[in-house]
């Protein structure tokens, strides 16, 4: 044990019939934060396990730009859920200009805020990614338990397997420090458990692959009435390099002069905002581009339930939530087969897949798509069927108890320091 840490007596849970545990999950984002998909994950995670019987607390943290005297530390039952949000102590960071400062100075308010669970033992530490891996590690060596640690993307992944520039190699380091530190991982796909191991290993704990969920009751879906006029395509999710936006953007103008009038809608926020309108001028398609920005999810479902097709063209996907969030809502899909989506779409029966920056590929895709509206909305059926039995958030929660049962703390060693390529990944 560090100096500072106290050990206590492990003790397993008394079993009375199915096995109950005390689980605490940490992640950076956990609503009323929510930041992206992550917060929504960890809380449909958090509320399911509570509901089949686990007891459970989410530590996580309040807005960004507060303080302790405005918004202190908070420990509060939501929906099953005990939640400690932790205050922003110290507070004079920001994430933007120095990331690495803001996310210690959140990992420290954190472990202050997980000390004081003293009459609260988990049975195992849950961590959702490299932002919460320093309170993830040290409580989960506070309370002596496994420390399982879900790893939702990766910093190589996200930059096509390049390591280069400071912050970037800081955060792959501590994405192989949580992964190395951690007693059983968890990945979102195959293809993301098998870049953890390209990136990371050998010698690395067991991974479990486990689906992303997804919650059918939120998403009505609704049944593909062509409407009049021309077609209507569209995007939602951040607008990032990775995303594929571009290429979307690149088909456009062929895909008009097959189907006249086709516009694209491109929903949601992100660095490449201004990258891709540039585009949409260059290749002439500025006025059947339609940047409507972050919209709300009655405003989401309003554009699925038009939308002739959902495309999603990304070059790096760990898995593909948007997918099955288009695929609940009835919108026939046409997406890339980069990471994860490849596995939550099945090429011809729940959708339409193309290679990863294949524009080429996507046109004749969407032009597929189009040209057979009823095929379209027989494979959207069959999209959605196959969310109820493969991607249900309980069999999602029962799955990781699981991993939680099988779990066991190994012996600690110390990490050798690790050299960082600058090319990390293979090409794809």
């Amino acid at each position: 044990m560090h100096a500072g840490f106290r050990a206590h007596d492990r003790r397993p849970p008394r079993v009375t019939g199915p096995v109950r545990m005390r689980v605490l999950l940490l992640s950076w984002e956990y609503p009323p934060v929510v930041i992206g998909g992550l917060g929504r994950h960890v809380h449909h995670l958090a509320t399911e396990l509570a509901a089949a019987g686990h007891d459970v607390v989410v530590l996580s943290r309040r807005p960004t730009g507060t303080d302790p005297d405005t918004h202190p530390t908070t420990d509060e039952v939501s929906d099953g859920v005990r939640v400690l949000a932790a205050a922003e102590d110290p507070h004079e960071f920001g994430f933007g200009s120095d990331m690495m400062a803001w996310v210690l100075a959140m990992g420290h308010a954190m472990i202050r805020a997980g000390f004081t669970l003293a009459d609260w033992r988990p049975d195992v530490v849950h961590a959702h990614d490299w932002l919460v891996a320093h309170p993830a590690v040290a409580l989960a060596q506070f309370f002596d338990v496994p420390l399982v640690s879900t790893i939702h993307a990766t910093e190589a992944g996200r930059h096509s397997g390049w390591i280069s520039g400071t912050v970037s190699r800081q955060v792959h380091a501590l994405e192989s420090w949580l992964v190395r530190e951690s007693d059983a991982l968890i990945a979102c796909s195959a293809s993301m458990s098998e870049e953890i191991g390209a990136l990371f290993g050998p010698g690395l704990c067991e991974t479990s692959v486990i689906p992303n969920g997804i919650d059918t009751d939120g998403w009505p879906f609704a049944a593909r009435r062509r409407h009049p006029g021309p077609a209507e395509l569209l995007y939602f999710g951040r607008l990032e390099y990775e995303k594929g936006v571009h290429d979307a953007i690149a088909a456009l103008p062929r895909i008009r002069r097959t189907h006249p009038g086709t516009t694209l809608t491109v929903a949601g926020d992100g660095t490449q905002h201004g990258f891709l309108v540039e585009q949409a001028r260059r290749h002439k398609v500025l006025k059947a581009t339609k940047f409507v920005g972050r919209v709300d999810h009655s405003q989401l479902l309003a554009l699925l339930h038009r939308a002739d097709a959902a495309v999603l063209p990304s070059h790096y996907e760990p898995f593909g939530i948007v997918a099955l969030e288009a695929a609940a809502a009835g919108a026939p899909l046409v997406t890339s087969t980069a990471g994860g989506l490849g596995e939550a779409v099945i090429d011809g029966v729940t959708g339409l897949s193309h290679p990863p920056g294949d524009v080429a590929a996507l046109v004749t895709a969407v032009r597929t798509l189009l040209d057979a509206p009823q095929a379209a909305q027989h494979r959207a059926r069959a999209a959605r069927e196959r969310l109820t039995s493969d991607f249900a958030w309980h069999t999602v929660a029962a799955a990781t108890a699981q991993v939680y049962l099988g779990a066991k703390r190994a012996e600690r060693r110390p990490q050798p320091r690790r050299r960082i390529a600058e090319r990390a990944l293979p090409d794809r």
